[in-house]
């Protein structure tokens, strides 16, 4: 995988645009801001009457109606949530882009399983922050940056690649890398690591290994400082060091336990599971049953979420956060 940074990136083919910005959620706002302290040519595109509009307006950006944003600009970045887009891009994108214009987007869902098609005479492009958007926003503010993830879909200009690059540049990932990609292996692959660890696999993991120790007889409180509380100080060394290096810094008891007894916990069941996970997001079948739900305005995700806010390590965790927060909120004793 071919990785840049600042020095090999030029910036210069992204000067002379316009940069509409349509959404000012997460990463539209970070986009934004960053872009604009960049001294870059940025105008947000939203819907009048939403409150994003009055948080745009008040970050003293250029804030206009989504058609006529995209009618003043020659970059378009679509970064409205992906089951919003087709809805967007059909009714205020599509209509007002101009042939030679540009087209991106944050995650390439939308393009990748054909809910939006581009018009043939655009650059299509994906820049995508390796990190949610206050990240990408504090890391830029500190003169760092989050990595990103850039590929090209489409080059009717034939300057897409070097326009996508030097976006990644402007909004700080070249200060961490950049790495070249396809919008088929960020769509996929995202979505399996959301699903198998970040949002699925590791949360379900936390909560059922604390209802195990509480099933028990365990105080709630020792299983959710056990099973929740500690994994930040494991993930920051898997940040740091690695698999080896945060192995190498916790006893020897958690190494031979580790190594023994993590293979039963994922074992041959779990990696079937994962392997109809990645079919299932390979084949589109995700992507179809996700689009069904979303039309229905999502009422079985609503019904997911409610019943994880009533398990036990919410109120548990809840209680035990306040009371750290309390305290480290607490003036030390003299």
């Amino acid at each position: 995988m071919n990785i840049l940074r600042d020095p090999d990136i030029d910036t210069a083919p992204l000067r002379p645009h316009r940069i509409a910005i349509i959404g000012f959620g997460s990463q539209g706002r970070a986009h934004a801001l960053n872009l604009r302290d960049g001294g870059y040519d940025v105008c947000v595109g939203l819907r009048p009457g939403r409150p994003s509009w009055e948080a745009a307006a008040a970050a003293e950006l250029c804030v206009r109606p989504v058609a006529e944003a995209v009618r003043a600009s020659s970059v378009v970045m679509l970064l409205v949530p992906d089951e919003a887009q087709p809805a967007v891009f059909a009714a205020d994108v599509a209509p007002h882009l101009q042939p030679g214009s540009y087209l991106g987007f944050a995650h390439g869902f939308a393009v990748h399983y054909r809910r939006i098609v581009p018009p043939a005479g655009l650059g299509v492009f994906l820049v995508s922050p390796h990190g949610i958007g206050p990240q990408v926003r504090a890391q830029f503010a500190a003169g760092g940056g989050v990595p990103c993830l850039v590929a090209v879909q489409q080059d009717a200009t034939g300057q897409t690649r070097r326009l996508a690059l030097a976006y990644a540049a402007a909004i700080g990932g070249g200060r961490a890398g950049v790495f070249e990609t396809t919008f088929r292996e960020e769509t996929e692959t995202d979505l399996f690591a959301e699903q198998a660890v970040l949002c699925g696999g590791l949360t379900e993991l936390l909560a059922t290994a604390y209802e195990t120790l509480t099933d028990a007889g365990y105080p709630p409180e020792m299983a959710y400082f056990a099973c929740v509380h500690e994994v930040k100080f494991i993930v920051d060394l898997l940040h740091t060091e690695g698999l080896a290096g945060m192995r190498s810094r916790t006893s020897t008891t958690a190494q031979y336990g580790g190594l023994t007894r993590g293979p039963r916990v994922i074992g041959p069941p779990v990696r079937a599971a994962l392997r109809t996970l990645l079919d299932e997001i390979r084949s589109g079948a995700f992507a179809d049953e996700w689009a069904a739900e979303s039309a229905r305005g999502a009422p079985h995700l609503a019904e997911l979420v409610r019943a994880e806010t009533q398990r036990g390590i919410e109120d548990v965790g809840r209680k035990l956060r306040a009371v750290m927060q309390a305290a480290a909120a607490r003036p030390p004793a003299h």
